[in-house]
């Protein structure tokens, strides 16, 4: 069996999803996987475009300019027609996916060099765009349980998620995210694109815009939910709409060493699981045991975690449950902050959590053998991912 590891992995800044406001509004999906690809070639000049086998692109909502996104921007951005494209869609684990499919097709020696991408753009392609359920589905579940928002208020009953830690963990994703910043930790990561302030004066985006400086628990205790009367999940417990693409390097271990390319993580193993649609937000619970128990790890055994933060009430949650951490500010999980800091572009966002693992495990964790990126995702879909740090 093969070895796959990671080369390299890079991301756009993570923009509001918003025409008006949003700072990368007038980039279309296309052009910001584009430049991704752009940057992973320039970063890496012995890896040419016609030597990749395939490009994995995850995409949550496959629909208006992100209709076959995978072919699209590859095409588009005027790269080979001979190399194979294939959009992969498990809602937000997308982007997940598509490195565990390149990853797994390295390892059965059917390519040696792929890229596994992932992309969002929430402004120009919005939630439930062009979507229709099958109506079925309401044989089984009532559909005014399956929004997002109301999934985070039922999982917040049901594991007894108080409001007042969900604000706590909101405090410090957004604190440590800003110190991250400020800190130069994700420049390895984010590639600047031109976007535009909202007076429309141009400028190079170098970081993500959510992020805040400074954010007030006294002014949190008094925002209202959207999603409940009564509710106890609000804007700043959620993860915010957001725009941004992520693109990673994968390559057969040997080819690597060939080439003589640097890297530090190798692909293990991942877990696809299922759950409730009408409690999306626990399904890493699932996947990460499904995990464990698929290698013979035990949580104590995983050095450093990227868990996706959808809502603060599903990411408290499944800490709880898996028995990694109980409250805010944690020492091993999401160290740069998460998404409800950093954003969360649907379908990236699993690509995006497998970079920062990768770069965290470089820096700041790279005395850590053992890293697991996980996420939830609509409909009830979770991923997850163990990677070895081959450099301890």
């Amino acid at each position: 069996m093969k070895e796959c590891v990671i080369i390299d992995g890079v991301r756009s800044p993570n923009a509001r999803a918003h025409l008006e406001k949003g700072w990368l509004r007038s980039t279309t999906p296309d052009v910001m996987l584009t430049n991704v690809y752009d940057a992973l070639f320039k970063r890496n000049p012995k890896v040419k475009p016609e030597e990749i086998e395939a490009v994995y692109c995850g995409t949550a909502n496959q629909a208006g300019k992100q209709n076959d996104i995978a072919r699209g921007a590859w095409l588009a951005g005027g790269y080979p027609e001979s190399v194979a494209t294939n959009g992969i869609g498990q809602q937000c684990p997308s982007g997940m996916a598509a490195a565990e499919h390149a990853a797994r097709a390295i390892m059965l020696g059917e390519g040696d060099t792929y890229i596994a991408s992932g992309v969002e753009d929430m402004a120009h392609v919005p939630m439930m765009f062009a979507m229709e359920i099958p109506p079925r589905i309401a044989e089984r579940y009532d559909f005014n349980d399956l929004p997002m928002g109301a999934t985070a208020e039922k999982v917040a009953v049901e594991y007894k998620v108080d409001r007042v830690d969900m604000e706590n963990m909101a405090f410090w994703s957004h604190k440590k995210a800003f110190e991250a910043t400020e800190a130069g930790k994700f420049k390895n990561e984010i590639v600047p694109m031109e976007g535009e302030e909202e007076d429309g004066t141009k400028f190079m985006v170098d970081r993500d815009q959510w992020i805040r400086e400074t954010i007030s628990m006294e002014k949190m205790a008094t925002m209202q939910s959207p999603f409940k009367e009564n509710g106890v999940v609000t804007a700043a417990t959620s993860s915010p709409l957001t725009a941004g693409a992520c693109a990673l390097l994968l390559m057969d271990r040997e080819k690597a060493d060939k080439l003589g390319l640097d890297y530090t993580l190798k692909y293990v193993a991942g877990a696809m699981a299922g759950c409730d649609p009408t409690m999306m937000g626990i399904g890493p619970i699932f996947a990460v045991r499904k995990l464990l128990d698929r290698t013979g790890f035990k949580v104590k055994d995983i050095g450093v975690w990227e868990l996706n933060e959808a809502f603060g009430s599903q990411s408290l949650a499944c800490l709880r449950e898996l028995g990694i951490a109980e409250n805010a500010p944690f020492e091993n999980v999401n160290i740069w902050g998460g998404a409800l800091a950093l954003g969360h572009p649907l379908g990236e966002s699993g690509a995006r959590i497998l970079v920062t693992l990768n770069n965290i495990m470089k820096t700041d964790m790279k005395h850590v053998k053992y890293g697991v990126a996980t996420l939830c995702g609509g409909f009830g879909n979770a991923n997850a991912s163990l990677w070895e740090n081959l450099k301890v």
